[in-house]
């Protein structure tokens, strides 16, 4: 069953060209960083992505392994990584699509004359013919 919030322990390997970040509980969650900040940082989208690709394929979540039962190596820090997964889910379903479309150059030509906003136009016109005007997109869950 997928949850609203997440937190997973990750393993930061310190090493002379970055940071190697790896999840024990999540098998091929493997980002990296040149600083601490920016390992925070990725590892908190990469944990946010691997999730939501699991819950989007049905995978079983695992549960994460307590702190005190990992073992770090000496150039390895153990940190707590929590995402939450309600505005993360959101935002990639948000995401813009780019889309690849045709239309007579004489159409073209007139909107561009105009200054029409292509991508604004083609969202209202496809949000009125599907007759909705605020729409969110459901969100799989899992049995």
């Amino acid at each position: 069953m997928s949850k609203d919030k997440y937190i997973f322990p990750a393993i930061f390997d310190y090493a002379d060209d970055g940071i190697s970040i790896e999840f024990p509980n999540l098998p091929g969650c493997l980002p990296c960083a040149h600083t601490t900040e920016e390992a925070f940082k990725n590892a908190k989208e990469a944990l946010g992505l691997h999730l939501w690709g699991m819950e989007q394929d049905n995978d079983p979540i695992p549960e994460a392994t307590p702190v005190e039962n990992l073992r770090p190596e000496p150039s390895q820090v153990v940190v707590l990584i929590e995402v939450w997964m309600p505005a993360f889910r959101e935002s990639i379903e948000n995401k813009a699509v780019k889309k690849t479309l045709t239309i007579p150059k004489w159409l073209n030509d007139l909107a561009e004359r105009e200054n029409i906003n292509f991508s604004h136009i083609l969202q209202s016109a496809l949000k009125n013919h599907l007759g909705i005007e605020f729409f969110k997109p459901p969100v799989k869950k899992q049995p």
